[in-house]
């Protein structure tokens, strides 16, 4: 078969054209894979190519070393603080692609090893297959550092059974492959040893009929059980306090259940919500909770007017304090503002929400057979050349 590689020296995305198959690689191995503006528009470009091109059927993608992806490239944001919308096109671009990625045309295969959070995950959740191992791990921190759950997980979290989002979106907490598999946030499990022959096999396979598709990813694929400790085991109590309708609320009715036998499990779990960002959780949580009645692009409109409204500081500058904590100086002690639910109230959080003027906003293709418009190039926020 022919092959066909499209990538520089220390290309931040690997391109692979072998027959049917096209193969994508994350390539930023020791910054675990996170995404920044060329990443963003290296796979639209290959993803719209390939949608356009009937000789590619099979599209893999899988991320080099030991993480599937980490997620967006908090440092990119950080330095960009100081500067108005520095980060705009990356942003944009992004929630485009996110929209393409969950309607795409083709038969889509992740192949997720190690850590898969955040905007990473966003390129493994909404594929038809997605393939985990014992290695792999999912969370959605976003909310703990001051911002919020993002890159179409307003959408996909709210969809989750019972109140299982709202307890992923506010903790940030991890997953395993096995549980990404019993949440239904993953399609298949396959030993981490397996994983390489799987690849050969789908890229030999050199179709992309989902029929064949899956039936090779079951040769390959187990079944799961998750342990009896597993947090998917604790629905009820999740969605006793998580369907709470404020964030203090839900708080008070994890303390009044940490206090009963056998739900050690709680305390790490208020502790963490007690160390997060107040702003980042109240907009997380109303987020999630109109997620469940939006649609996709809606979700994706509004998630965009939050990041750019939180990058912009409109009622905190929490998501930079957040990420120098974690990210630059590492002393894991961030100063919130406000540092207290009881000061980010539902005024404050509304700013937020609020609508932009009609052609600022997020451009989602409304017809099919112009599904690849709406690029940031062709929107009033992109710079005459």
């Amino acid at each position: 078969m022919a092959q066909q590689v499209n990538s520089q020296d220390e290309e931040v995305v690997l391109a692979e054209e072998i027959s049917h198959v096209r193969l994508i690689t994350l390539n930023r191995p020791r910054q675990l894979n996170v995404i920044s503006s060329r990443v963003v528009s290296l796979l639209a470009q290959y993803l719209e190519k390939w949608e356009k091109d009937d000789n590619a059927e099979l599209i893999l993608i899988k991320g080099a070393g030991r993480a599937f992806s980490a997620g967006g490239d908090l440092r990119m944001f950080y330095d960009g603080r100081t500067s108005r919308d520095s980060c705009l096109e990356v942003v944009y671009r992004m929630y485009w692609l996110c929209y393409h990625i969950h309607t795409y045309k083709k038969t889509q295969v992740a192949l997720v090893q190690g850590i898969s959070m955040g905007g990473g995950a966003s390129l493994m959740v909404p594929l038809k297959f997605s393939v985990v191992t014992e290695k792999a791990v999912f969370a959605t921190p976003e909310a703990s550092i001051g911002f919020h759950t993002d890159c179409g997980f307003s959408y996909m979290l709210s969809r989750l059974p019972g109140h299982l989002g709202e307890y992923l979106a506010l903790t940030g907490a991890r997953l395993s492959g096995k549980e990404l598999i019993a949440a239904g946030l993953a399609t298949h499990f396959v030993p981490s040893e397996k994983l390489p022959e799987l690849e050969k096999r789908l890229v030999s396979l050199n179709n992309g009929a989902e029929t064949a598709v899956k039936s090779t990813i079951e040769e390959f694929s187990t079944d799961v059980q998750i342990d009896e400790e597993s947090v998917l085991n604790k629905q009820k109590m999740i969605d006793d306090s998580f369907s709470k309708d404020s964030v203090e609320e839900i708080i008070k009715s994890l303390e009044a259940e940490a206090t009963k036998e056998g739900n050690g499990w709680i305390v790490p779990v208020l502790k963490g919500l007690k160390r997060s960002s107040p702003t980042g959780l109240k907009i997380t949580l109303r987020s999630i909770r109109e997620g469940r009645k939006q649609s996709l692009p809606e979700c994706l409109k509004k998630e965009f007017r939050l990041t750019m409204n939180i990058l912009r500081t409109a009622i905190s500058g929490d998501v930079y304090e957040g990420i120098r904590a974690l990210t630059i100086d590492k002393d894991n002690s961030p100063k919130w503002d406000p540092s207290t639910f009881d000061r980010v109230d539902d005024e404050r959080v509304n700013v937020v929400f609020q609508p932009f003027e009609e052609d600022l906003e997020l451009k989602i293709p409304e017809r099919e057979d112009c599904r690849w418009e709406g690029k940031y190039e062709n929107s009033v926020y992109a710079v005459p050349k």
